[in-house]
């Protein structure tokens, strides 16, 4: 049967995309250095009401001025680029994406490390790609900034790092390379290997408090004025104790509400600063969440819905929006194929089921920049802020709308449209 016309244009589209997608890195010719100028008929700033008619402009990768385009004018060097539509560039709470790779075979994932259920000295830098083919395919569609690293599935399984998503080394692009500790309760914490522990969530919690007391007296002995005295580095030790004094919060996956609870409870005894990520049955325990202070990196919504996702809902992310709870959206990690998503499809399934336009779009820009750590450098749009935008040619949340360009810190890359 002959292909349709649509459907040669599809496959003709999908090619031009996958050969810009890897000569994108290669792009640093000198209109890459070229100041900017990038008008939008409407631009998000999310740092204050939208503009109708906006005008950004970029310098030595900084935004120099966001406002009205009317009566403002800028040097004749400036490459200047139109949009319908100008957003920060998207923020991804939390990902795997560089250590899951765009192949999905064994020789590109290396999110998830199964030989001991608490290896919290594994450093996602370490294991980065930074040239992965799936890094430039969600840069693609706006995504500049993303919080990833080692996925749920042991009890500690590692490190996150924040990264732009450049596309060049793990080294030329981390903002920051010891970002969050990733632990998991419930069956993520938990293996179904017989005879191998964890096999039950006491039995998870219970390690994770041994571990955490270690590490206090690991802190205490290294404190001794006698140096004979003093341990031995351990590097394992060495990051809870970082967790103990505040330097990286803990991002805890828990979805059923009893897992959520164990989580505070734990974060109370200790002092910890965490994170819940998932967070399915968040709906259930809403007072003690808001009451313990603890953000939430809310699972992808398009995430399958079994086992302790069970009580995963689109509408999550308005109930938690309505009972005052700090969240974010993330692309996050499954065991099964896709592996990982784009967080801005992801966001616009929230915004289909009651989160308004401004509350999805902070969700993915200044909410998610706040909630790890970053906002002073991205998540908004304003002067001395680094240069990363979106542009697209319609409402982002829109199915058939395109991103049209990705700017990071001032380099324009293409987006996912070249119809």
């Amino acid at each position: 049967m002959p292909f349709s016309h649509l459907s040669r244009s599809l496959i003709l589209r999908r090619a031009y995309l996958a050969f810009a997608l890897l000569l994108a890195p290669l792009l640093r010719a000198d209109d890459q250095a070229m100041p900017l100028a990038i008008h939008g008929n409407t631009v998000w700033t999310m740092a204050g009401k939208p503009i109708t008619d906006g005008l950004v402009l970029v310098r030595d990768g900084k935004i120099t001025f966001v406002g009205p385009a009317a009566g403002t004018a800028y040097t004749a060097d400036h490459r200047v680029l139109h949009a319908k539509v100008v957003t920060p560039g998207l923020v991804d709470a939390h990902a795997t994406g560089g250590l899951t790779g765009m192949l999905n075979a064994d020789g590109d994932q290396d999110m998830l490390e199964k030989s001991a259920a608490i290896q919290p000295a594994l450093r996602a830098i370490d294991a980065y790609n930074a040239r992965d083919p799936l890094v430039a395919y969600v840069r693609s569609f706006g995504v500049t900034t993303v919080n990833t690293g080692h996925a749920p599935g042991m009890l500690v399984s590692g490190q996150t790092m924040v990264v732009k998503t450049h596309g060049r080394t793990a080294d030329e692009d981390v903002i920051k390379p010891a970002a969050m500790i990733a632990a998991s309760l419930g069956n993520n914490g938990t293996t179904a290997e017989a005879g191998k522990s964890p096999g039950t969530r006491s039995k998870a919690v219970a390690l994770l408090r041994a571990e955490l007391i270690k590490a206090q007296a690991y802190v205490a002995k290294q404190k001794l004025e006698d140096e004979t005295k003093r341990p031995a580095r351990d590097l394992n030790l060495e990051v809870l104790a970082s967790a103990l004094d505040g330097t990286q919060p803990l991002l805890v996956t828990a979805h059923r509400q009893q897992d959520i609870l164990s989580a505070l409870r734990v974060a109370k005894e200790f002092s910890l600063s965490i994170l819940l990520d998932g967070a399915s049955d968040a709906p259930l325990v809403l007072e003690e969440i808001k009451s313990a202070g603890v953000p939430i990196i809310l699972h992808p919504m398009m995430a399958r819905s079994f086992g302790d996702e069970q009580n995963h809902s689109f509408e999550t992310a308005n109930t938690l929006k309505a009972a005052g709870i700090p969240f974010a959206l993330q692309s996050g990690y499954e065991a099964y194929v896709p592996k990982t998503r784009v967080i801005l499809f992801e966001a616009a399934i929230a915004a289909a089921n009651g989160l308004s336009f401004t509350d999805t779009l902070a969700s993915i820009t200044i909410d998610a920049a706040r909630l790890i750590g970053v906002a002073d450098r991205t998540g908004s749009l304003a002067v001395g802020k680094d240069a990363d935008l979106a542009l697209y040619d319609g409402d982002p949340f829109e199915y058939a709308t395109h991103c049209t360009a990705t700017v990071i810190d001032g380099t324009v890359y293409p987006g996912e449209n070249y119809d």
